[in-house]
């Protein structure tokens, strides 16, 4: 591993879930943690869920060791923007991390790199960690454009947050891979992290601090292959987070 902190599980639930299929599957997931996972484990849920995970993380034991995170951030501090969320609201519900630049948001939101990165400033102000997404649609990648578009991606965030950039998550998320059921090799998806890890530590000197995730389809099935890369410091789990056992197999994976 280039980093001794634990791994990083972090479940995406995009724009699932209901009170009662939320509280099942909440249930589920703290039936079956460890006391004491050896990994890091997050869920982000979709913004009117916060005080519901609160609550039940207060009465089930098992959600102890399950960080709280949100999908998506404003990148205004409040005022006039009907239907955002600010970073101050986010750490009412008591979020440790947020979403920040996932390619739905860029693509369907026309998202672009400043904006991600005024998101993650944002959220570095009022103290929750921010999961920062890079990646490359196919085109791109077919293209030879990996490279050049995840460190676009990353160095826009680094400029606008240089001073704490440490303090940051990375999530990379080749965009053909995401909810598409393919998945990159875990050698490919190696290169591509020791290219954000390099750019990382020119960018810092607690590069080693930052985790830097895989989030194209990771599953039960292959969570332990990509984990054992060394550069792969977690996953960020789209589909199998809403499923407690495939949930729980992953985070066995990371803490293998």
């Amino acid at each position: 591993m280039a980093i001794t902190m634990k791994k990083l599980i972090a479940g995406n639930w995009k724009m699932n879930g209901s009170l009662a299929a939320n509280e099942a599957l909440l249930k589920g997931l703290a039936t079956g943690m460890p006391a004491q996972p050896r990994c890091a484990v997050a869920v982000c849920v979709p913004a009117p869920y916060l005080g519901q995970f609160r609550a039940l993380a207060n009465a089930l034991p098992g959600l102890s060791a399950v960080d709280l995170g949100a999908q998506d951030v404003s990148s205004q501090v409040a005022g006039a923007f009907t239907g955002e969320v600010s970073a101050s609201m986010l750490k009412d519900f008591g979020c440790r991390y947020v979403i920040v630049g996932h390619s739905e948001r860029r693509q369907y939101h026309a998202e672009t790199d400043a904006v991600v990165a005024q998101k993650a400033q944002q959220a570095l102000a009022a103290g929750i960690t921010p999961i920062v997404c890079v990646g490359e649609t196919l085109a791109q990648r077919e293209a030879g454009q990996t490279q050049a578009v995840v460190k676009r991606q990353l160095a826009a965030v680094i400029h606008a947050n240089g001073h704490c950039i440490s303090e940051i998550v990375v999530a990379y998320e080749p965009v053909w891979a995401i909810g598409t059921g393919k998945t990159a090799t875990p050698d490919e998806a190696q290169a591509v992290h020791a290219v954000l890890r390099a750019q990382l530590k020119a960018a810092t000197d607690q590069a080693a601090r930052v985790r830097i995730l895989y989030g194209g389809s990771m599953n039960a099935a292959n969570a332990a292959w990509l984990l054992g890369q060394p550069d792969i410091d977690g996953g960020l789990i789209g589909g199998a987070s809403l499923k407690a056992q495939d949930f729980l197999t992953i985070i066995a994976a990371a803490s293998a």
